[in-house]
């Protein structure tokens, strides 16, 4: 099987990733797939998942130090004491002290990342170098159906994916500031977001169980770029996605709802343990996307499995919860 690789934000360095399960995913969407439909529809079920998930991490961790460093996890981001984190669940679930290192910039123009994740952006407009129109999810199917018709607010607008692994810090947080215009969940499947699921299953992104929130941002005190469409995505072993909401540190966590007014880079929600995705959709001719971000998804001297799938440059950056994904496209500007 092909090697996967990333572009480290920070670095610049090419990484090969671990992908964990690999293996394990590579039969399923390679084998099982192919050979049993009905056996496939049953494990990739919201049943199944859950099993995964009790099986997986509600086992206790015995040495938990050993187990955080080999995950890659630092110890000096979590709010509590590793000795408190005995689980895989626990782990994966931490807190971190993200006003001190997830550094939010201060400028008011700048769309930030809502996770710790590696990214691809794309756009649906054929005039864009970015065109990637349905390779990771259907555009109407992804907004649901007898929803309204939030999707005809994001023609020929733009998107970014952003693929969360299952060692990550799993709080999402708020890449803008604005009003919650609408707030939904759509029932789905659990497909893994690893990168040969993502290639093998058309559109998988928008087959899986999501959590909708558009969100507008002219408004007073709002970031300026429109109306976003924040997607939260549940995969293999997702157990569920908590609604948290939190103006400070983490207090007083509350359930997001119409009207409320999200404050950009404060914690929404929370994926319970596994991996998943995030996908941002905005409208037309609103946003710039960071320049890095850009030249990395065709970087030459990457493999990856998507270039391969989708026979387009196709390279992930890694990226940090808080930090730049770009910036607010004035109007009138191309």
């Amino acid at each position: 099987m092909m090697q996967h690789q990333y572009i480290e934000r920070d670095s610049g360095m090419v990484v090969t990733e671990q992908l964990l399960g690999d293996w394990m995913v590579c039969l399923l969407y390679h084998g099982v797939r192919e050979s049993s439909t009905a056996l496939f529809k049953m494990l990739t079920s919201s049943r199944s998942s859950h099993i995964l998930s009790l099986v997986n991490f509600d086992r206790p961790v015995l040495n938990e130090r050993a187990f955080l460093t080999t995950c890659g996890i630092d110890l000096s981001e979590c709010l509590d004491p590793s000795s408190q984190l005995d689980t895989p669940r626990k782990i994966f679930e931490r807190k971190i002290r993200y006003w001190e290192c997830r550094p939010m910039p201060a400028e008011t123009d700048v769309i930030v990342s809502p996770a710790d994740a590696r990214v691809l952006v794309g756009s649906f407009r054929e005039t864009s170098l970015i065109f990637l129109k349905d390779k990771f999810f259907s555009f109407e199917e992804m907004f649901g159906c007898g929803t309204g018709e939030w999707h005809t607010f994001f023609v020929g607008g733009d998107f970014a994916v952003f693929r969360l692994t299952p060692d990550k810090y799993h709080y999402n947080h708020t890449p803008v500031s604005g009003e919650v215009a609408d707030f939904y969940v759509i029932d789905g499947d659990y497909h893994s977001c690893n990168p040969t699921a993502v290639v093998s299953v058309a559109t998988p992104y928008s087959k899986n169980k999501r959590v909708v929130t558009i969100i507008d941002t002219d408004v007073p005190g709002g970031t300026g770029v429109g109306l976003v469409a924040m997607v939260e995505v549940v995969a293999l072993m997702i157990g569920d996605i908590v609604q948290a909401y939190s103006s400070e540190a983490y207090n007083a966590p509350q359930a997001v709802e119409k009207g409320m007014f999200l404050q950009k880079g404060q914690p929404k929600s929370l994926y319970r343990p596994g991996s998943s995705t995030d996908i941002l959709i905005f409208q037309e001719g609103r946003i710039n996307f960071a320049q890095d971000i850009l030249d990395n998804m065709v970087h030459t001297g990457a493999s990856s499995r998507f270039t391969q799938g989708f026979q387009k440059p196709l390279v992930e950056t890694d990226i940090q919860v808080r930090s730049v994904l770009g910036t607010v496209r004035k109007r009138g500007l191309q």
